[in-house]
């Protein structure tokens, strides 16, 4: 049976209009309708989770306030050295202070695991990360250093060109003075190994701290944090070109503690790498390749080693041309280099000091640690060797494997760079790989390096393993060195300790009680079918952990 239209509803007619009574009183006009307020201030901020917020606040203020004690505290301190609270700086108050630095990282640590659980039950945006995290890092942006001293070391760079010297040739002892005591004594007579970018940077700086090495600090760390805002306006698009997800991504690379504590905390100028990388590769993607190989050699300017890029930045250019692969690699690769060097050569020529950093490169090489692979393969063969024979030359052994690790990272890396010759994204994504195994097959690895490739892996997508793979890397990495910039590398129970600490957290990522510690109460009412939509409260205390739950 068809149905049959229904005849149209005759409309109310028009209300006449109200003659008032004059002996009824004043007439009162129907109050106007209110229109719907906008978001406020919280809405507007992505309404982060207040308690994770705070609790990670609560962690940043106690390291904040470690740090004068604990930290890599400058020599003679200006403002606490002579007063009452001079105490915090040496024996039990240093120990003290010691302690409340890692009371704080606890805190911080566990407030971000927390955070990611939100992350992954999507109750918690990118919006929201990325205010949590702002507020985690506003007092790291005026503590003393945290887990090293290189600040000090940068600033004594920066003052040696305006003290006549070339940076590139001799190191922070033969100038003398405040910037140099605080140097670390092992490279007091390193030169710079860092680019002409910096080195005009770290000029700049100590122009306007003048003898000030608080000052010095501060304004240092400020500059750099200007790569950190480069990430994050840059992250939501390129994440969305790679296929991950913003707020993971945001969660990863930005409220990470190795970013908060390490990078912004200890002052570490690959801050700027990681800003630079990603904006030369989403130019790239977005087919602007001039721009894209200005950008990544200004980063090369700062690190040498983010260099790595350039040729995949190559690839993805030639990838957008017509022709035989050959063809297109070498139309893309002319005006690349030749764009490579105008920028590099004119940043090295407003320096004045000519390529002298080329051979200062091999000055990490100094730092022989375990955190390198084949540093650390050098070193157990050299153990083994030990015991058959009487006299041993360690380094050796250790300078051998580095050769091989130096082979084996080149032929990976031009494995992974053949491999993205056909796709673009493909491309970026074993640039990134490639980063990462720069850092760890090179002589030395820092920390701190491993962020060259992950400001770029954070914005793939990633499993829930994958993602408790990186938390515990990444509490690991935060503690292979001591509050005052020491290292902990060769203290067993220590690392052990903490390495279980990462375990702990990486599990919790996804069973918010991992040792059973919460009583289960018997529940009243009879068991009901759990219906297939869970709540937000249910999903945010057992996030999901099927992979599509990590993209956007």
């Amino acid at each position: 049976m068809t149905a049959q239209p229904s005849p149209p509803l005759p409309r109310p007619a028009a209300p006449e209009p109200v003659t008032p009574d004059p002996g009824a009183g004043p007439v009162v006009p129907p109050p106007a309708t209110s229109r719907p307020a906008g978001p406020g201030p919280v809405e507007r901020l992505g309404s982060p989770p207040r308690g994770i917020l705070l609790l990670g606040l609560a962690g940043t203020v106690l390291m904040f306030l470690g740090s004068f004690g604990g930290g890599g505290i400058p020599m003679r301190d200006p403002v606490i050295g002579n007063s009452a609270l001079s105490f915090w700086r040496y024996g039990h108050g240093a120990m003290l202070a010691t302690i409340v630095i890692y009371v704080g990282l606890v805190l911080m640590v566990w407030a971000w695991v927390r955070l990611g659980r939100a992350v992954l039950a999507r109750s918690a945006g990118g919006r929201a990360v990325l205010t949590t995290a702002a507020v985690w890092m506003l007092p790291m942006l005026v503590t003393a250093p945290l887990f090293t001293r290189d600040p000090y070391s940068y600033l004594a760079q920066g003052a040696l060109p305006l003290a006549g010297y070339d940076p590139y040739v001799v190191g922070p002892d033969t100038m003398g003075g405040i910037f140099t005591d605080n140097v670390h004594f092992f490279w007091q007579d390193t030169p710079a190994p860092y680019g002409p970018l910096f080195i005009l940077l770290a000029q700049g700086v100590v122009l306007l701290a003048g003898q000030n090495v608080l000052l010095g600090v501060v304004l240092m760390r400020l500059s750099l944090v200007t790569g950190l805002l480069l990430l994050v306006a840059v992250l939501p698009a390129l994440t969305r070109r790679l296929g991950g997800r913003p707020a993971v991504a945001l969660w990863l690379a930005v409220a990470n503690p190795v970013m908060v504590v390490h990078m912004v905390g200890g002052v570490h100028n690959d801050l700027l790498v990681i800003g630079l990388l990603p904006l030369a590769a989403l130019l790239a993607l977005r087919e602007r390749f001039v721009w894209a190989i200005v950008v990544a050699s200004l980063a090369m300017a700062v690190k040498a080693s983010a260099g790595i890029v350039l040729p995949f930045l190559v690839l993805v250019w030639a990838a957008k041309l017509s022709g035989g692969f050959w063809s297109r690699l070498v139309r893309a690769g002319v005006p690349s280099v030749a764009v490579f060097g105008v920028v590099f050569g004119g940043a090295t020529w407003l320096t004045g000091l000519g390529l002298g950093w080329l051979p200062a490169l091999s000055a990490p090489s100094m730092i022989v640690n375990w955190l390198s692979v084949p540093t650390a393969v050098g070193q157990a063969t050299a153990s083994v060797a030990g015991m058959f024979a009487e006299e041993v030359n360690s380094q050796a052994f250790v300078d051998t494997f580095r050769f091989i690790g130096a082979l084996v990272m080149a032929a990976l890396i031009a494995l992974l760079w053949w491999r993205g010759r056909n796709d673009p994204r493909v491309a970026v994504r074993n640039a990134a790989i490639a980063l990462a195994l720069a850092a760890v097959l090179s002589p030395t690895t820092l920390p701190w390096y491993l962020s060259w490739g992950f400001c770029l892996l954070a914005m793939t997508p990633w499993s829930a393993r994958g993602l408790q793979w990186v938390v515990f890397g990444s509490i690991w990495l935060m503690i292979v060195y001591f509050p005052d910039g020491e290292t902990a590398l060769y203290v067993p129970h220590y690392l052990l300790a903490c390495a279980l600490a990462g375990v702990l957290a990486a599990v919790s990522l996804l069973r918010p009680d991992p040792l059973g510690l919460r009583r289960s109460t018997p529940s009243p009412t009879p068991a009901v079918t759990r219906p297939a939509t869970q709540s937000a409260t249910q999903s945010a205390t057992q996030p999901p952990t099927d992979d599509a739950a990590l993209r956007g």
